[in-house]
């Protein structure tokens, strides 16, 4: 009996599978047309962004390069008007980010330009154009926040300069860590929050010892006690 019932189930599930499968198979055949649409649609689609990458992406960021590259010699003599706005022959670094916007160029172009207004004391475009560059680097990521904090010193908004520092030393690297956090205790110093200062110079005293910071940070701690 137990076999019987067994086998019975076998054949039950069996035939489950056999009408799901003929369902199926009746609805590719009710849709065949539909179907070979849809992926030759998926095809065509496919074709398009390639076409479009090859030929009209790689092209303009090549383009794109070639033309910011006047602007980053301007930018390394410290010529900082001249590689925001450039000259009669080349576009400045405003000039890739209007003309060229959906390249990496561009959003470079974004770091360069916020560095460059932050140099001639134009804070607030400094934090404009920083906050819109976007990098996968580590290292970058942590100077471009560290530069929005510095934009906030240059305002004396130290509140905001504190929140930018501390996400710029979130970083794996020790240097870039111990750095920012010695930047954070400067902003708390000069807000006259000396508790909060002295705790991160003990944070970089126990956590990046081997840190340049670390070197003169029993200084920093004892003249910040002394003011509290």
């Amino acid at each position: 009996m137990a076999k019987n019932k067994k086998t019975k189930e076998v054949e039950e599930n069996l035939e489950q599978v056999e009408n799901v499968l003929s369902r199926s198979e009746q609805f590719i055949e009710n849709n065949q047309k539909t179907l070979s649409y849809t992926v030759l649609g998926l095809v065509a689609v496919i074709a398009l962004y390639m076409a479009f990458q090859k030929y009209y992406k790689a092209p303009l960021e090549e383009e794109a390069l070639a033309q910011m590259y006047v602007a980053e010699r301007y930018f390394e003599r410290d010529s900082f008007n001249l590689a925001l706005n450039g000259d009669i022959n080349y576009p400045g670094f405003l000039g890739i980010i209007d003309k060229y916007s959906s390249t990496k160029a561009a959003n470079l172009a974004h770091y360069y330009a916020g560095v460059s207004y932050y140099s001639l004391g134009d804070y607030d475009s400094a934090i404009d154009y920083l906050d819109d560059f976007s990098t996968s680097s580590v290292a970058l990521s942590s100077v471009s926040k560290g530069l929005i904090g510095d934009s906030y010193v240059g305002k004396e908004n130290y509140s905001e300069a504190v929140s930018f520092y501390l996400k710029a030393a979130d970083s794996e690297s020790e240097k870039y860590a111990a750095h920012y956090l010695q930047k954070v205790a400067s902003a708390y110093e000069m807000e006259n929050n000396y508790a909060s200062a002295i705790e991160i110079y003990e944070q970089i005293k126990s956590e990046y010892p081997k840190s340049i910071e670390a070197a003169q940070v029993d200084k920093f701690i004892a003249r910040a006690k002394l003011k509290l």
